[in-house]
């Protein structure tokens, strides 16, 4: 077969040749050895990436740490943060960078355009609310109660209109494509957390009051097979 460059390999390679891309990939998939490292708990910017490569039936190596050892962990990785996926040994960071490729492995991922985008869409706008989130991580007290409060009367209330909306647009059953992608993960995750009732001074039902869609949404693909199965699989 004619050697190609990947970049022009569609556009240039002779008939014989058009097939490099897909068995160079195919070949680099059968390689790959994954690891994954994250805090040791089920949620966070991880949680998704977990859950896809796990209905993808993709082996990974799942290295949970605990808060204290954060401090040592982050000094081994690229932005002193995480979650990082290490591909044969390459660390990567970025966790919706590390959610598209895992959706990808997994046939998680649209490969329509606009589908695509839909989704890419719902990804971002999760990780705004989760940074909205996120702002109150770390305060106790009357500082974590006023946090928490203007929290429930004014970002969450938007996200989770805006969710709401997204899912009744394109179907009312998944974010984008028809089926279950990526967003529908990172949804359940977010949504798993705000109704945990571990959020100090957010409701439980905060998000079935405000977007009884989006948490129906969420019990439902929760209870899919592969989902269920793979926190079944934490409590046996």
């Amino acid at each position: 077969m004619t050697a190609c460059d990947d970049n022009m390999c569609d556009l240039e390679c002779p008939p014989a040749a058009r097939l490099c891309r897909a068995q160079h990939t195919s070949s680099y998939f059968t390689m790959t050895t994954l690891k994954l490292t994250y805090f040791d708990f089920h949620g966070g910017r991880a949680e998704p990436v977990r859950l896809a490569l796990h209905l993808g039936g993709i082996a990974f190596e799942d290295h949970r740490f605990a808060g204290t050892d954060f401090p040592a962990i982050r000094k081994t990785t690229p932005l002193g943060q995480v979650p990082v996926l290490e591909i044969n040994g390459v660390k990567v960071t970025q966790s919706d960078a590390i959610l598209r490729y895992a959706g990808k492995r997994a046939g998680l991922y649209p490969t329509d355009e606009f589908q695509a985008l839909l989704c890419d869409e719902v990804l971002a706008g999760l990780e705004d609310a989760g940074l909205q989130v996120g702002k109150s991580f770390g305060l106790t007290g009357d500082a974590l109660k006023v946090a928490r409060t203007e929290l429930v009367n004014g970002p969450l209330p938007k996200y989770l209109g805006w969710l709401q909306h997204q899912l009744q647009a394109h179907g009312g059953s998944y974010f984008a494509d028809g089926r279950l992608t990526i967003a529908d993960l990172k949804a359940l995750v977010f949504v798993r957390n705000l109704t945990s009732g571990q959020m100090e001074h957010v409701p439980k039902d905060l998000v079935e009051r405000l977007a009884p869609a989006v948490h129906a949404h969420a019990q439902r693909i929760a209870e899919t097979t592969g989902v269920a199965q793979y926190y079944a699989g934490f409590k046996a």
